[in-house]
């Protein structure tokens, strides 16, 4: 009882203290918010409408598809709550996952987190449609049944009532969109889902989906090094009102740095990707570096001058950088703290001139892929693909002499070095099985010359 009076005495003698403007000031600056643990920063990540259907998140979103690892290996469950807390706790509300993403454990993961965060104020995008996904093979599916067994799958693992944005993943070109669509319409009559969105969809499709049910958002890349959505795409989601996702603002980590380091994680699929290979890799170097130079003019990191460009192109863009780091985290919301003028974007878009990328940004198709894995399983034999395919050759029996032909001595010698690879038995089943015969795409003479084929060489009986 005499402590509260001590205390009730000591509150009222702060009556008796006397601060003038600068020591409120000095007070206040000795506690910057920012800094005290647990406390949300409500205005460092402002809410935006995203379409104009109502959906309300936060400008800068948080793509979680690195938490369950693609481009790195997986985090520990409690690390990956942790970093979606973390996002949260900075005001960050806008969560993106799929149940491609594991698969499937990336939702659990996000259902988990959930858990402890107030549902009410997080909005929850999910995906469907990615059946089966064995690169370079994948199925996809957008049949009113798959549709509705998919959301009852999603809203069961990420343990909620309902999915504030539903994107259907990649189109089914087998399916017209109407009838995907349609279930997807009737989805949200039933509560089950509160609004559509697509992904990387074309025109026709977009149109077409968006006379069924308003989209409310469309997901796609959009990049500093990748703006072919710019001429049509975009112009037609703002004529009808529908909000833009951009996924990998930062390039796959390459806008931030990470394209130009050499050696990539070893279970990352980045290397898959032309882009960031060989020579389109150091081509791709000096892009950087430019990024890098205008990002010391502008004060910041060269993430933060990426993913502002991205953020600054319409009050109608929601980005969602993912990163398993809480301090990439910090870094990419600080991007919004960067304001960039009119002449100051388009001196940033002039310094990736799109002609001056090399390299696809997509996962290559079929062959590509076969020549993908040729390439790596050439580096761990430390030869040329072409050293790793003659070698194979070879070795298949001493009665094989190949006979290679080539207009340049660089190749010819090359080939010559074929001759030094070593390959176990082992080793030639695992280049034999990288490129399965059943996947070759395409036949390997002209059409009208297959009957010349060995297959088919064989002559009339004599008289």
């Amino acid at each position: 009882m005499y402590g509260q009076i001590y205390n009730l005495d000591d509150n009222i003698g702060s009556l008796n203290v006397k601060l003038t403007e600068d020591d409120l000031k000095e007070i206040t600056d000795a506690v910057p918010i920012e800094e005290v643990a647990g406390v949300r920063n409500e205005l460092q990540i402002p809410l935006v409408k995203l379409g104009n259907q109502g959906l309300e998140v936060s400008k800068l979103g948080f793509g979680c598809l690195t938490l369950s690892g693609v481009y790195n290996s997986p985090l520990p469950e409690e690390d990956g709550i942790a970093v979606i807390k973390y996002a949260f706790s900075k005001g960050i509300t806008f969560f993106d996952t799929s149940d491609y993403y594991g698969p499937h454990t990336n939702e659990i993961l996000l259902g988990k987190a959930l858990k402890q965060l107030p549902r009410e104020k997080i909005q929850i995008a999910t995906k469907f449609g990615v059946q089966k996904f064995e690169y370079p093979q994948m199925e996809v599916n957008g049949s009113p049944e798959y549709v509705r067994s998919s959301c009852e799958a999603s809203l069961k693992r990420l343990d909620v009532q309902y999915i504030d944005l539903y994107y259907q993943h990649r189109v089914d070109t087998k399916v017209p969109i109407e009838e995907t669509v349609g279930e997807l319409k009737k989805l949200v009559e039933e509560g089950k889902v509160k609004y559509i969105g697509l992904s990387d969809a074309s025109p026709d499709t977009i149109r077409r989906a968006h006379a069924v049910h308003p989209i409310t958002a469309l997901q796609t890349e959009w990049s500093l090094w990748n703006r072919e959505i710019e001429d049509e795409i975009i112009p037609l989601c703002r004529e009808l009102g529908i909000g833009i996702v951009p996924y990998s603002p930062l390039g796959r980590g390459f806008l931030a740095g990470k394209g130009v380091v050499e050696n990539f994680h070893a279970n990352t699929v980045l290397d898959l990707f032309p882009r960031f290979q060989g020579e389109n890799l150091d081509k791709n170097k000096a892009i950087f570096s430019r990024i890098e130079g205008l990002a010391r003019k502008y004060q910041c990191t060269p993430a933060q001058l990426a993913l502002a460009w991205v953020l600054q192109q319409g009050d109608d863009i929601v980005p969602i950088p993912g990163t398993t780091k809480i301090k990439n985290l910090e870094n990419n919301i600080g991007s919004l703290k960067l304001k960039l003028t009119e002449e100051e974007l388009k001196e940033i878009s002039d310094a990736v001139p799109m002609e001056e990328v090399a390299g696809s940004i997509s996962l290559p198709n079929m062959d590509h892929y076969h020549w993908n894995r040729i390439e790596r399983l050439a580096r761990k034999h430390q030869c040329t693909p072409a050293q790793l395919a003659l070698a194979w050759v070879f070795k298949q029996g001493d009665d094989i002499a190949p006979i290679p032909g080539t207009t340049k001595i660089k190749n010819l010698d090359d080939n010559i070095g074929s001759l030094n690879v070593k390959l176990t038995e082992d080793d030639l089943k695992e280049i034999t099985d990288a490129v399965p015969i059943e996947e070759v795409a395409g036949g390997r003479s002209y059409q009208s010359m297959d009957h010349f084929l060995w297959k088919f060489a064989n002559t009339p009986p004599q008289n």
